[in-house]
This record gives C-alpha cells, sequence and structure tokens, in this order.
C-alpha cells in the first residue's frame, strides 16, 4: 500500500519511521512547511534500510499538495501536521479517491464539518489519539461505565515536566466518559512521555486501566494497524470505534 505523510515533526518523523520497516507498505513521498530538507530521501535522512523503496521528502513551498499527489499516487494520505493542513490535500486527495487517515489532536467544528464533506467523496478517518493502546483503552472504559453508570471515576494524567496544559487524550477520555475536565488530575515530571490511568472505585474493590508510552512509534503502529483495517471499507467517515467493534462481534 503506498502512503503520503503529512508533516514531518518529532511525531511524524517516528511514524515514517515504522512505515518505512513495515514490508506491505510503501512510504512514497513525505510533505512539510519548511524547505529544509528539500528532495532528501526519507530512508537516507532517517537512517533506516527500508522494507520498499522510500520516497522524497518535499516542502509546501515547492509544491502544492494536489501536484504532489497527481505526479506521486498513494492509497493513503497520513496526516500528523497541524488542522488547518486538511484545507491544503483535502479536495484533491477527495476527488483521487485517496483515503485520508488523520492524527491531529483537535479539529475546530468548521473543520470537522469539512472532514465529513471529504467523506462523501473518500474515505476519512480521524483519531486525536491514533495508538491503538489509548483506543482500546477508551473502548475498555466505555463499556465498563455502562455496566456500572454509578460507579466513581477519577482520571490521572502524567507527562514530562515541560508539558504545558492538561493532556488532550485526557480531555477526550473524560468527554467519552461524561466527565469534567476538573476529574481529571495532572501530574508533570522528569521524562515521562505519557501515561493514562482511569480509575474505577467500586465499594470494596477498585478497577483499574492504564495506558503507558513508550516513544512515538506507538503512533506509527496505530497508524498501521487502522490502514490494515480500513483499506477494504467504504467511503465515509470513521473513528477508532468503528473498527474495534468489529473485533468484538460475534462470528
Amino acid at each position: 500500500m503506498k502512503v503520503g505523510l503529512i508533516g514531518f515533526g518529532k511525531t511524524g518523523k517516528a511514524v515514517a519511521n515504522v512505515i518505512l520497516q513495515h514490508p506491505d507498505f510503501s512510504l512514497e513521498w513525505v510533505l512539510r512547511k519548511r524547505p529544509l530538507l528539500e528532495h532528501r530521501s526519507i530512508s537516507e535522512f532517517l537512517g533506516v534500510d527500508p522494507q520498499q523503496v522510500s520516497g522524497t521528502i518535499y516542502s509546501e513551498s515547492a509544491i502544492t499538495a494536489a501536484s504532489l499527489i497527481n505526479e506521486h499516487p498513494v492509497d493513503f494520505i497520513i496526516d500528523f501536521s497541524a488542522s488547518e493542513a486538511i484545507y491544503h490535500y483535502g479536495e484533491a486527495a477527495a476527488a483521487r479517491g485517496v483515503k485520508i487517515i488523520s492524527a491531529i489532536s483537535h479539529y475546530s467544528e468548521e473543520e470537522q464539518q469539512f472532514l465529513k464533506k471529504l467523506s462523501a467523496s473518500t474515505l476519512v478517518f480521524w483519531s486525536p489519539n491514533i495508538t491503538l493502546g489509548v483506543n482500546y483503552l477508551l473502548f475498555a472504559a466505555k463499556f465498563l461505565k455502562k455496566i456500572a453508570p454509578w460507579v466513581d471515576i477519577e482520571i490521572i494524567e502524567e507527562h514530562f515536566k515541560g508539558k504545558k496544559g492538561v493532556s488532550g487524550t485526557a480531555i477526550k477520555i473524560a468527554e467519552a466518559l461524561d466527565l469534567e475536565k476538573s476529574d481529571i488530575n495532572s501530574v508533570r515530571a522528569g521524562g515521562i512521555v505519557g501515561k493514562h490511568e482511569i480509575i474505577f472505585g467500586f465499594p470494596y474493590q477498585t478497577v483499574r486501566l492504564i495506558h503507558e508510552s513508550v516513544s512515538r512509534e506507538a503512533f506509527g503502529n496505530g497508524v498501521l494497524f487502522v490502514a490494515e483495517n480500513i483499506k477494504d471499507k467504504q467511503i465515509g467517515f470513521y473513528h477508532f470505534d468503528d473498527i474495534l467493534l468489529e473485533y468484538f462481534k460475534e462470528n
């Protein structure tokens, strides 16, 4: 499967690293804002021996997303850039039936409506946190809350000392469980990559669901899991639950 990647920051590089090492995926190109790495080989820059032929790094100052999609067709576009980027490549991708996998942490209401508009022409998948572990944690937590809606719930999120604000993933967990932002307890210490814990306080027992990130490559694993599970799906707007529910259906 051929892939184009939008965004090449710390997470984008980690995702590219994972894609390059998977034999079923070919990273055809990366599109980034700055021209510093223009026309560099992706695998050469990352120091990775790719499983398939490695693509090239391009910048928005040298080529438009539409031209890039035309000249180097792909099956998927994976977006790890910024929310406004969807306006630069979305229509071109939808017109050519290229599937969109967005891992943008937050979209405005207007941007979400634009995603849904694009999904009338192509498959659009969006997950604010695209790691499989976090989404399984969310999935399991919602089922437990459904079983025992009266249970006491607390959310704890831990990150490195310099991280500002409340974790977006923790806010997503709170929203999924109908909790307030005030129910989130934040810890900032050392170099913690990211840890989320949901505590369910029952009478006489406690259930804890914990997800801990070890490295940003987890986002790359999540992307490939999504791509493999949506490759044969019809056009439409999808979230992680749409994939995970399939695994819980009785045969």
